[in-house]
């Protein structure tokens, strides 16, 4: 059975950092692009980030960029977000998702993904 599971989350003070996991089972993440996506109450799911297969194309979203970095790690069948400098609007439930074929555009396309995690909420308030 294909799974992704988020793990990571949790409340943090504005100007602090997490680092969410998104780790498969079932399937071996060395051939699928990993994509993080986060959506707020009352908001469409957005992409943040995303990365080739082979690490080499890596995408952020303008709100993020200089503050979130994402890494895999495919010995470990994992893809990380580690998430620095984080604001209160950074908070919602974030997701990752797995596709093979894989385009940077797809980041502003949710529905293109196959697999999708349960999510994991991050909080920033103090």
């Amino acid at each position: 059975q294909l799974q992704l599971v988020e793990s990571g989350g949790g409340l943090v003070q504005p100007g602090g950092s997490l680092r969410l996991s998104c780790a498969a089972s079932g399937f071996t993440l060395n051939y699928y692009a990993i994509g993080w996506f986060r959506q707020a109450p009352g908001k469409e799911r957005e992409g943040v980030s995303c990365i080739s297969s082979d690490g080499g194309s890596l995408n952020y979203a303008a709100s993020v960029k200089g503050r979130f970095t994402i890494s895999r790690e495919n010995a470990k069948n994992t893809v990380y977000l580690q998430m620095n400098s984080l604001k209160p609007e950074d908070t919602a439930v974030y997701y990752c998702a797995s596709i093979m074929y894989y385009s940077s555009s797809y980041m502003n396309q949710p529905n293109l993904w196959d697999h999708w995690g349960q999510g994991t909420q991050v909080t920033v308030s103090s």
